[in-house]
């Protein structure tokens, strides 16, 4: 597995409790005759067993009880029953065949894989991984009922060949190796246990030996892409059908086409035949006809008989025949079983045809009456019946065919020799092209479900509108994994703009419904994009939240999608803490172990004591780079500052919830020279009230990356929760908050130029020596790159603590609280998806599947296939820091009835795009308005008195910068807003020029907008 291999979660959101059946599509069919199960594999990804309650094992006459129930003339088959469906893949199953003796079915997806599924077995257990293609496995094909292999092709131009007995791969071909072609994508595939025939969009039939992968040859004869392919059992005639509506048959031992059957009209998609010679064989198009075609006992192959024996609605996928029955697959969600029909029987012919062949001397037909060895149709009634005279397709272009009798009998003889016209063209002069089918509707109806097929993602990215194949709209909501409304069959684009906001969420989930159900995907570079504000939620329960706190929407869902998994992962912890304790325990209460450990003189060259003189108490520190090594417990050589806190409390303090930038005291206090004495040009996103006075370059790029060095990124990067840079850090009120945003490196800078310099050498030397001791024990262990490296890095942390002589462990997981992710209750039949992707290929591989009640259970493999980003967020609370996307806007008083924000005329900002409204008019008021000496708490609230306008248009107090540009401004460059008063309030306009405060603030904001503008001009 590559380190370039992404990994990502995908989660499906559960249906509405149904009968069992395929949603979508079904491709593939099986048939076990013995125990009369019918197996199906669909575009949902799931496969169904039918019980199907028929005898079909009877084929011959010779078998059949004359007195048999099921020859009566009132005899009616039993209905299918519905048996048992898995989902075996998460993507279309493409086909499905039956292997050792009809006890493992194996299926082809377009997930990449091929699986085997034993339903039979005791314990029946899902569908197990054969392998894997780069691409999507198109067919599957067995060589015969007791091999133990079975073969699989690809868009990924390969065969390979895998062991059913759990031996992988036994062996692959490249297909279009052998000719220097890219091409070679394999849409046909059949197998014997000599040889495999291959068929793609070359239109090439390819013949391989299974046991060496060379190729045997190659017959190239179709004009089109070769659907399927069939193989007599002593694997001398192989039988190909073509989108170029033409069935071949070739001949290994002559080595070319021996005919070309033209019973069809259209792109032939599938072929079926149960028989060793292939001498019955049934085949289907892209319009829906099936045909029977019969040649046994015939000299040449096209003087058999084909029938039309039914038409569907839409193209057969896939066509199997069992018993006295035939079952058909289209992309409907339904299963059709239609009545066989018996060759044997005499055709109905118009006195006014006549048969002839193109040479009369060698005809050999067997009408009207058949020979011997076709097998007589099922007695229904009593009495055989005759086939339809319009229901016979023409089985080639030479084949003897019922010509009408005209008058002039040459006449019609030369027009039958000369006529190219393709069976249905010629089955009735009188009406040319149309074939009626023998059967014109099913004996019995498999009925599906309905499934999605269509989705609209809305603006706020927490809901979907869907749309079934049944006509039904749904609303979804993707964050409590269920169903929110159903607005009953209307047109999706109708509904659509009547549950749409205005709202402008970042991109953080890809949504589709390929499988007939809602799939939300999340990958680590975009999940943690998009955020909502607290107070747009509605909860049942109450909870009190910061002014404008916002909840990232990925961690959210992920919080309570794996909640099962968090709580396993605690216990683990806490046992693994407590072993650690009771090992340290038993080790310090060993026979005959002094009670204290006095430090030796100074005897080594180059010790020196502690300044302290004391010898147990203090950390011996070496001049001359030789350290003792640490094995005895209480003895450590690390911390030599007892000021610095020890890293189980610093992680403690971690536990406060981060806040926002636009909320709290830095934003709502009206104190107009601390807001204008701001460090950055971005107001918005600083809280400059916390920090002294600075130089406004330190972070003047206006770009949102923040002008730091390398290293210190770097080192931030780097940091876990439970291990902090500076303990002094986390006290400041505005550390969380600046490290959620990425702002946590000027803080920092900042903070230290105010220390003291004589104090500067020795934190840094203590940092050093720290990270020397601890962080590189820590740190630098090699971890596994999976969601147990985080484990890993945790356990390390908690033993380095035992080594340094802690007493008590502390857990260090902290996963998200409540009142940062509300809780979810997202159903337990969610499904769970950990998925890779593959570079360099087509597909994305499953690594994993369950759902949201076993995680728990699940927890070790989990462990091992799930990527570190999902350990840091689940259980260390962390997720990828990013740069913050910035919105520019320029703040106008309306037609200048209020006083302009900035003197100098430059009042270009540039804020957080999730920025609301009411912080603008916020930020006006304290800009327009003096400070006032006595604040009224029962003040009127900026938003109350004051008004912002876009494009002429109120905007909402709630509506953030991305939405005013997306859905407002809807253009580029710098948003124009325009502040008025509404008429609640008197604005008390502030004297500029007289008096000191004021003059101090308008040099803030000359300064600060100053910095806005260069630092919004040089980004």
């Amino acid at each position: 597995m590559g380190r370039n291999a992404r990994k990502r979660i995908s989660y499906v959101l559960p249906l509405a409790n149904s009968a069992g059946g395929h949603r979508l599509g079904v491709n593939g069919l099986a048939v076990d005759p013995v125990n009369s199960i019918l197996y199906s594999g669909g575009r949902d990804g799931v496969i169904c067993a039918w019980d199907l309650g028929l005898d079909l094992n009877i084929k011959d006459s010779d078998d059949r009880d004359p007195f048999a129930e099921s020859n009566s003339s009132d005899h009616k088959p039993p209905p299918t029953q519905f048996r048992q469906q898995v989902q075996a893949h998460t993507h279309w199953v493409n086909d499905i065949v039956l292997a050792q003796n009809n006890e493992a079915l194996i299926s082809a997806s377009s997930d990449i894989t091929v699986k085997i599924w034993r339903p039979a077995a005791e314990d029946v257990r899902p569908p197990q991984t054969l392998g894997l293609h780069s691409d999507y496995v198109k067919r599957v094909a067995s060589p015969g009922p007791h091999a133990n292999w079975v073969a699989s092709g690809g868009l990924d131009h390969k065969i390979s060949l895998w062991d059913l007995n759990g031996g992988g791969q036994k062996l692959q071909i490249a297909v279009g190796d052998d000719e220097n072609t890219a091409k070679g994508s394999v849409y046909a595939l059949a197998a014997t246990s000599s040889i495999l025939a291959s068929g793609g969009p070359e239109s090439i039939v390819r013949v391989w030996d299974p046991r060496t992968g060379k190729r045997i040859t190659k017959f190239v004869g179709h004009t089109d892409n070769v659907r399927d392919v069939l193989i007599t059992q002593d694997g001398d005639t192989i039988m190909t059908a073509s989108s170029d509506q033409t069935v071949k048959v070739w001949s290994m031992t002559a080595g070319r086409c021996m005919y070309t059957l033209t019973m069809h009209t259209d792109s032939v998609w599938s072929l079926f035949s149960d028989h060793p010679q292939l001498s019955v064989f049934y085949s289907s198009d892209r319009s829906g006809v099936v045909a029977k075609s019969d040649v046994r006992g015939c000299v040449e192959m096209d003087e058999g008989l084909s029938v039309a024996v039914c038409q569907e609605h839409e193209g057969v996928n896939k066509v199997i025949s069992a018993g006295d029955y035939i079952w058909t697959a289209t992309s409907s969600s339904s299963i059709n079983r239609w009545n066989d029909v018996g060759t044997g029987a005499e055709i109905a012919l118009p006195e006014s045809y006549k048969w002839h062949r193109s040479s009369i001397a060698t005809t050999r037909s067997r009408y009207p009456s058949p020979p011997t060895s076709i097998s007589p149709p099922p007695a229904t009634n009593g009495t055989s019946q005759k086939l339809p005279f319009r229901s016979i397709l023409r089985m080639s272009n030479t084949a003897p065919f019922p010509l009408y009798s005209a008058r002039d009998v040459d006449a019609s003889t030369m027009y039958s020799v000369t006529t190219t016209r393709k069976a249905s063209d010629a089955l009735v002069d009188s009406d040319p092209g149309v074939a009626v089918p023998f059967r014109s509707l099913p004996d019995f109806s498999i009925e599906g479900q309905n499934g999605l097929i269509k989705h609209v993602l809305l603006n706020d990215r927490r809901r979907v509108l869907t749309l079934d194949t049944a006509g039904e709209v749904m609303l979804w909501d993707l964050l409590q994994c269920a169903p929110i409304k159903s607005f009953g069959k209307r047109h999706l684009e109708d509904v659509a703009p009547e549950v749409n906001t205005t709202e402008t969420v970042a991109h953080w989930c890809a949504v589709d419904t390929r499988t007939g159900s809602l799939t939300c995907v999340l990958e680590e570079n975009y999940c943690f994009d998009a955020e909502m504000y607290a107070d747009e939620l509605e909860l049942e329960e109450k909870i009190e939240f910061r002014e404008d706190q916002r909840i990232n929407l990925g961690k959210w869902i992920l919080r309570y999608l794996f909640s099962n998994l968090i709580d396993e992962e605690i216990k683990r912890d806490e046992a693994f803490r407590q072993m650690l304790l009771q090992e340290k325990k038993c080790s310090l209460q060993r026979a005959g172990a002094p009670p204290s450990i006095k430090i030796p003189e100074a005897h080594v060259n180059g010790w020196k004591d502690a300044s302290s003189g004391l010898a147990s108490a203090s950390t011996i520190r070496p001049s001359n780079g030789f350290y003792l090594p640490v094995a005895t417990p209480g003895l450590s050589i690390g911390l030599a500052t007892p000021a610095l806190p020890v890293p189980v409390i610093t992680a403690q303090q971690l536990s406060t919830l981060p806040s926002t930038a636009e909320e709290g005291a830095p934003l709502e206090k009206t104190h107009t020279q601390q807001s204008h004495g701001r460090d950055s040009s971005d107001y918005f996103s600083s809280t400059p009230h916390l920090q002294p006075p600075v130089t406004p370059t330190a972070n003047g790029n206006g770009n949102g990356k923040h002008g730091v060095s390398t290293d210190t990124s770097e080192e931030a990067v780097l940091l876990s929760p439970s291990e902090p840079e500076n303990a002094s850090q986390t006290k400041k009120g505005n550390a969380l908050f600046s490290k959620k945003f990425n702002m946590s490196f000027k803080m920092k800078k900042f903070g230290q130029t105010s220390t003291p310099e004589v104090n500067k050498p020795v934190a840094v030397d203590e940092k050093s020596e720290d990270s020397d001791s601890r962080s590189s024990k820590t740190d630098c262990r090699a971890v596994e790159d999976n969601f147990f490296g985080i484990i890993q890095r945790i356990r390390h942390s908690y033993e380095d603590q035992i080594q340094e002589g802690a007493l008590v462990l502390t857990s260090t997981i902290n996963p998200s609280l409540p009142s940062e992710t509300p809780v979810l209750k997202p159903p337990l039949a969610t499904t769970i998806l950990i998925q890779e992707d593959r570079p360099g290929s087509g597909g994305v591989a499953d690594l994993f599947e369950g759902n949201v009640g076993s995680l728990g259970q699940q927890a070790d493999l989990i462990e091992k296939v799930a990527p570190m980003w999902l350990a840091d967020v689940l259980l260390r609370n962390a997720t990828p820091s990013k740069d913050i996307i910035k919105v520019s806007f320029i703040l106008e008083p309306y037609q200048n009835l209020l006083p302009s924000i900035a003197s100098d005329g430059n009042n270009r900002l540039n804020a957080n795009r999730v920025l609301r409204a009411r912080k603008i008019l916020s930020y006006v008021a304290e800009r327009i308005e003096p400070a006032p000496e006595n604040p009224d708490p029962d003040a009127l609230k900026p938003e109350e008195y004051l008004e912002l306008y876009c494009q002429n248009q109120l905007i909402s107090p709630t509506m953030t910068l991305a939405s005013i540009r997306a859905h407002v401004w809807r253009g580029g460059g710098d948003v124009i807003l325009f502040y008025k008063s509404n008429g609640r309030k008197e604005i008390q306009h502030a004297p500029r020029a007289l008096t000191p405060p004021a003059a101090s603030t308008s040099g803030s904001e000359r300064k600060a907008s100053s910095e806005a503008g260069s630092s919004n001009r040089n980004g």
